[in-house]
C-alpha cells in the first residue's frame, strides 16, 4: 500500500475513475463538464468519474477501490469502484487517496491463430499446434481461438469446430472456440448442432465466436455471392443466438427467412454451459462494439491502441449507459503478434522472417483476385512492430509494452498470436512461458 496525492495544484481534483480519456494530456487541468462528469488529469493521463452530479454544498463519504500499476515512469489506471452515503449527489475535495500498486485481479490472456501455413507438412504443423495448446492449458492461459479462413495458404484449419475437437481432449482447462465462425457460409441448424457437440465434448468450455468474414471471396468458391453474406449473416445469427439461449423453452425451429426457411424442425441437442456458451465478435468500429454490449458479447479488437480506445470506449458507454446490457464482465480482447527472445536482437531475429511468411499467405487470395489489401495492413515487419500489431523484444520490452498497450487500449483480455508464420515451436514456447513468469504471474 502506498500513500499517493493524486495532483500538485491545491484545486486539482484527487480522485481517480475507472475509465481513462483517450486523449493524453501534459498539464494538469480541472473542469466541470457539462453531462456532469469531472475530468481530471496528472503527467500524460487522464480520467474521468461517471455519473456524479455535482453540487456545491455538503458532504460525501466515498470509499475507493482502484487498483494501479507501475510501468517504467508512468502510473496507469486501470479500475475503480466508488461508494456514496448520497446517491444523486458528490462533492469532490482535494485530499490524499490511498492506493494499491497492483495489477487488475480480471486481466486474462488466451491465445489466438490463423493456424496460417509454415512450409511444413501439414499434419506436423497441426501437432505442433496441439503441443502449444497443451502447453498453453498447463500455463494458465484461459482460451485458444482459432479463425476460419477458406481455400488460402492463410489458414489451414477451414473446419475450426474439427480442429478444436481435438484441443479438447488434449486439454483440461483451456477453454477453446471460433474467432470466428462464418455464420454465412453456414445452415444456422448445422451451426448450432456442431456447437453442441463441441461444448459437449469439452466439459463446457467452448467460447464461440460469430461473424461474416473478412473476405467475400472466400464464400464466393462456395456459391454466396458478396450481396448474400450481409442477409445470411443476420438470418443466421438470429435463428442460432434464439436456440442457443432458450434451446429447451424452443423445443421445435420454425423461421421464414429470405435465405432460410425452417418448419418445426426438432431440436434434440443443447450446449452444456447454461444459459449458452460465451459469445464473441470481431469489433473494430463503435458501432459494432455497442452491438456487442447491447448482446452480452464479448470483443476482440486489432490494431493500434489508441484507435481500439474508441471502440473499447464504446463499448462501455453502452454498458454504461443501459442497465439491461447485464452485470457480467464481459471480455475486451486486445490481438497482438507477440514474439519474446534472449535479447531484442535475437526476438527479432525469429520474428521478423515469421511475419514475412505470415504476410505472404495473408495476401494470398488478394494477389490472386486481384483485389486491394486493407489499407491498415502492415506491409513490412518494421510497419507492424511501429502499427503494434507486433510485439518483439526480450521479456522486460514486451512485458512493459502489452502492459502499456492494454492499458492504453482499454482492454482487459490480451489474445497473444504466439504461432504465425515459420516461427518455430519452441518460440512459440518460449514466449508463452515468459509471458506466464512475466505478466500471469506477476500481475494475474
Amino acid at each position: 500500500m502506498v500513500a499517493s496525492s493524486i495532483g500538485k495544484a491545491k484545486d486539482t481534483c484527487r480522485v481517480f475513475s475507472g475509465q481513462r480519456l483517450g486523449t493524453l494530456h501534459t498539464r494538469q487541468h480541472r473542469h466541470k463538464r457539462a453531462d456532469g462528469c469531472i475530468s481530471c488529469c496528472r503527467w500524460r493521463h487522464c480520467w474521468k468519474l461517471n455519473g456524479a452530479k455535482l453540487q456545491g454544498q455538503g458532504s460525501v463519504r466515498l470509499c475507493f477501490f482502484v487498483t494501479l500499476t507501475q510501468i517504467g515512469d508512468h502510473t496507469h489506471l486501470f479500475r475503480l469502484a466508488w461508494s456514496s452515503q448520497q446517491e444523486n449527489s458528490l462533492l469532490l475535495k482535494s485530499g490524499t487517496y490511498r492506493v494499491t500498486n497492483v495489477f487488475p485481479s480480471n486481466l486474462a490472456f488466451g491465445i489466438f491463430d490463423h493456424l496460417d501455413e509454415d512450409g511444413r507438412d501439414i499434419g506436423r504443423q497441426y501437432e505442433d499446434r496441439l503441443i502449444l495448446a497443451e502447453a498453453c492449458d498447463q500455463l494458465g492461459f484461459y482460451a485458444y481461438h482459432l479463425a476460419e479462413h477458406h481455400c488460402t495458404p492463410h489458414g489451414r484449419g477451414p473446419s475450426p469446430n474439427l480442429f478444436l475437437s481435438s484441443v479438447a481432449q488434449r486439454t483440461r482447462r483451456l477453454r477453446l472456440g471460433p474467432l470466428v465462425m462464418l455464420l454465412a457460409l453456414y445452415h444456422p441448424l448445422r451451426a448450432f448442432e456442431e456447437i453442441c457437440m463441441l461444448d459437449q465434448l469439452s466439459g463446457g468450455r467452448l467460447e464461440l465466436g460469430i461473424g461474416r468474414g473478412a473476405l467475400p471471396i472466400e464464400l464466393g468458391y462456395f456459391g454466396i455471392g458478396a450481396d448474400a453474406v450481409a442477409g445470411r449473416y443476420a438470418e443466421a445469427s438470429e435463428i442460432l443466438m434464439e436456440i442457443l439461449v432458450n434451446p429447451m423453452k424452443v423445443g421445435t425451429l420454425c423461421y421464414q427467412g429470405r435465405h432460410f426457411d425452417l418448419n418445426d424442425v426438432p431440436l434434440t441437442l443443447r450446449p452444456h454451459q447454461r444459459p449458452h456458451p460465451p459469445t464473441w465478435v470481431a469489433a473494430n468500429r463503435p458501432e459494432s462494439a455497442a452491438w456487442a454490449a447491447a448482446n452480452g458479447t464479448n470483443i476482440a479488437c486489432v490494431g493500434p491502441s489508441s484507435s481500439v480506445r474508441k471502440t473499447t470506449d464504446a463499448f462501455r458507454a453502452y454498458r454504461e449507459d443501459n442497465a439491461g446490457a447485464g452485470d457480467q464482465a464481459q471480455f475486451i480482447g486486445l490481438l497482438r503478434m507477440v514474439v519474446v527472445g534472449r535479447c531484442d536482437t535475437h526476438a527479432y531475429s525469429l520474428a521478423a522472417p515469421a511475419y514475412e511468411r505470415w504476410l505472404k499467405s495473408f495476401q494470398f487470395l488478394y494477389e490472386l483476385n486481384a483485389i486491394p489489401t486493407p489499407p491498415n495492413l502492415p506491409l513490412t515487419f518494421d510497419a507492424a512492430v511501429e502499427s503494434e500489431l507486433c510485439v518483439v523484444g526480450s521479456a522486460e520490452s514486451v512485458r512493459k509494452a502489452l502492459l502499456g498497450q492494454l492499458e492504453e487500449a482499454g482492454a482487459n483480455y490480451l489474445l497473444c498470436q504466439l504461432a504465425f508464420g515459420n516461427l518455430p515451436l519452441d518460440a512459440s514456447l518460449y514466449t508463452a512461458t515468459t509471458i506466464q513468469s512475466e505478466i500471469m504471474a506477476r500481475f494475474g
